[in-house]
């Protein structure tokens, strides 16, 4: 089993950034691929950016990339969301999530955290 604990999340203007992190606890011996997603009112969850366990592969939704950077740092069990220029329409809870494989479905993720509030205005 995995913890994953999701912080930083707030009130934003647009225009303007957040950091999220999330900590993972429990069986972190394993490599595993981090992602986040995010789900809006109304909305599917949706795929936001994932990261290899090395760090070396990278992947962004087209809608994010070039504003969101993922990272991790492995020896603290926690993986990060730079999130900049942000927009209303980023307004949505962020997961993150844990994977055996890197992939970029949410069905393809076994661990999952609560959630933060990432709210943006205009």
């Amino acid at each position: 089993q995995v913890q994953l604990v999701e912080s930083g999340g707030g009130l934003v203007q647009a225009g303007g950034s957040l950091r999220l992190s999330c900590a993972a606890s429990g069986r972190t011996k394993s490599n595993y691929a981090m992602g986040w997603f995010r789900q809006a009112p109304g909305k599917e969850r949706e795929f936001v950016a994932d990261i290899s366990w090395s760090g070396i592969m990278v992947y962004y939704a087209d809608s994010v990339k070039d504003r969101f950077t993922i990272s991790r740092d492995n020896a603290k069990n926690t993986v990060y969301l730079q999130m900049n220029s942000l927009k209303p329409e980023d307004t949505a809870v962020y997961y993150c999530a844990a994977s055996l494989v890197l992939v970029h479905t949410a069905g393809g993720y076994d661990y999952w955290g609560q959630g933060t509030q990432v709210t943006v205005s205009s």
